[in-house]
């Protein structure tokens, strides 16, 4: 349980292509969740069942008791909880990794198109030279990729979804424990023969720790739906620039500069020269 490691690589990798309370977000993950899980709460959580006491001596009583009490244990719950909050970035990150996989893809496809279409070797190889430098920025600067589309939905849908599982982990645990845990419990439970009292261990520090994660999950929730509102604040601003692009460009008059592919240049060029060479030839002649 205390082997976070490869959660934490994976979890890394999404910072990139995350915006800044995302970053935010996985950082509270790392150090105030992962981290204290691994080192306190599973140490304060580890006489759990051990130190349960009650007083009676009838067979199975305490153990009923015990699981009656605690139908699932706090450190496992917030394992669960961390897991399932987890999830939905790990799925947007493997989108991201797809998205990327297609841009190269569809980059490699179109300069092989235009090395085909033009046959001069001068071209070739300033379109290869070319080719090979951007595949080289793109493996370096694969952290410029823009939210945009499909991939912009599934980042709002693994906030969404984050949100929910966080609500839902609180509610879970409001359920079954509350939040405070008491030094005395009352267990009425076959096969105890009479009301039982049993005595938990250690239930001031760990309720110290039951507030504590409730703080961070509440944290981590306000961050949740900050990050919502602003990724959708972008995603409205970035629609409505699109909007005021397309009416401002023209299609009847001069195409935009943004929509002039290279190989409409290069043609563009070559048959200057050639007009230019009539023209000379015609001169001399």
């Amino acid at each position: 349980m205390s082997d976070w490691s490869a959660l934490h690589q994976l979890l890394e990798k999404v910072q990139p292509y995350s915006t800044a309370g995302g970053k935010v977000w996985i950082k509270v993950l790392f150090i105030f969740r992962i981290l204290l899980l691994g080192t306190a709460i599973e140490s304060a959580w580890s006489d759990e069942q051990f130190k349960f006491r009650c007083n009676t001596q009838q067979p199975g009583c305490e153990n009923v008791c015990y699981d009656h009490a605690f139908p699932i244990s706090h450190v496992r719950l917030w394992v669960l909880q961390v897991i399932f909050v987890s999830v939905p970035t790990l799925l947007y990150l493997a989108h991201v990794y797809y998205v990327v996989r297609q841009n190269n893809e569809l980059n490699k496809q179109e300069e092989e198109v235009e090395v085909a279409h033009f046959n001069g070797t001068s071209v070739e190889r300033h379109l290869q030279t070319n080719a090979g430098e951007q595949i080289k920025c793109g493996s370096e600067e694969h952290s410029k990729v823009k939210m945009k589309g499909r991939l912009l939905l599934t980042y709002m849908a693994s906030i969404f979804f984050k949100t929910v599982f966080e609500v839902a982990f609180l509610l879970i645990q409001w359920y079954i424990y509350g939040f405070t845990l008491s030094a005395l419990y009352i267990c009425e439970q076959s096969p105890c023969p009479h009301r039982v009292d049993c005595f938990l261990s250690r239930p001031t520090e760990k309720t110290i720790f039951i507030l504590f994660m409730f703080v961070v999950s509440v944290v981590s929730f306000v961050l949740n739906i900050i990050e919502l509102f602003y990724v959708l604040f972008k995603a409205l601003k970035n629609h409505m620039r699109n909007e005021e692009d397309e009416v401002y460009c023209d299609p009847d008059e001069l195409p935009c500069p943004s929509h002039v592919s290279s190989s409409t240049v290069l043609t563009t060029i070559s048959s200057s020269d050639q007009v230019d060479l009539v023209e000379l030839s015609s001169v001399y002649i």
